[in-house]
C-alpha cells in the first residue's frame, strides 16, 4: 500500500498561503504592467504583506521566475503521466496531447506568458536550465522506439531537444506578435507532423499502362 506525504500542519498551510498570495500576485501585476515595470514593493502591496515577509519566501524577484518555470513543468509531467498510463495509445497520440498540453499552458495565460517569457530569456533560464520539456518528449520517443514505431538508431534525446528548440522557438514568435495569431495548438501540431513526416517529396513509382 503506498502511503502518501503527511497533511500539512496549520503553521505550514499558512505558511502556503502566504506564499501562493505572493506569487500569484507577483504574476498578476507582471501580465498587466510588465516583468521589469513591476517593484517588489509593488508586488508585497498587491498581496498585502511587508516586504520583508517577500524576502522570507522568494530572495530576489527573479526567484519567480524560477517558481513560474518550476510549476510549468510540474503540470507537463503531471499531463503527461497520465497520458503514458494509456498504453493503446501510439507515440504520435502521445506527442500530440503533450503539444496540446503546452498549447494549453500558453493560451489560457497569454499576457502572463508573454511577460514571464521575457523574463526568463532575460535571466538566461533556457540556457541554464535543464531541457524539461525535451525529457519528456525523449520519455514518449524512446517508449515508441521500444514498440517498434521509432527507427532503432533514433537518439530519442535529440528528437526530444529537436522537438522542445521547436516548440520554444515557436513560442518566442506566437507570444510576441502582433498580428492576429493562429491558435497555438495548431502551429504545434503542423511542427509535429512535419516532423514525423518529413519535407522531401519523394517521386512517385511509375505505373505500367497495360
Amino acid at each position: 500500500m503506498t502511503v502518501g506525504p503527511a497533511p500539512l500542519g496549520r503553521r505550514e498551510r499558512s505558511k502556503q498561503r502566504i506564499r501562493d498570495r505572493i506569487y500569484t500576485s507577483a504574476l498578476t501585476l507582471f501580465a498587466e504592467q510588465g516583468y521589469d515595470g513591476t517593484t517588489i514593493d509593488q508586488i508585497a502591496e498587491h498581496a498585502d504583506v511587508a516586504r520583508g515577509t517577500f524576502f522570507n519566501y522568494f530572495q530576489r524577484k527573479e526567484d519567480l521566475v524560477t517558481a513560474w518555470a518550476e510549476a510549468r513543468k510540474q503540470r507537463l509531467e503531471e499531463c503527461m503521466e497520465a497520458s503514458m498510463h494509456t498504453r493503446d495509445d501510439g507515440v504520435t497520440v502521445h506527442l500530440e496531447r503533450c503539444m496540446l498540453a503546452l498549447a494549453e499552458f500558453n493560451e489560457t495565460e497569454r499576457e502572463i506568458t508573454s511577460a514571464m517569457l521575457q523574463a526568463w530569456v532575460k535571466a538566461g533560464r533556457p540556457l541554464l536550465e535543464e531541457p524539461y520539456a525535451g525529457h519528456v518528449f525523449a520519455t514518449i520517443i524512446e517508449a515508441g522506439r521500444r514498440r517498434g514505431e521509432i527507427a532503432v538508431d533514433i537518439d530519442p534525446m535529440r528528437v526530444g531537444n529537436i522537438l522542445r528548440d521547436s516548440y520554444l522557438g515557436l513560442l518566442y514568435r506566437w507570444s510576441q506578435s502582433q498580428e492576429p495569431r493562429i491558435p497555438l495548438h495548431i502551429e504545434l501540431r503542423e511542427v509535429l507532423r512535419i516532423l514525423l513526416t518529413g519535407i522531401l517529396s519523394y517521386p512517385r513509382p511509375a505505373t505500367s499502362v497495360s
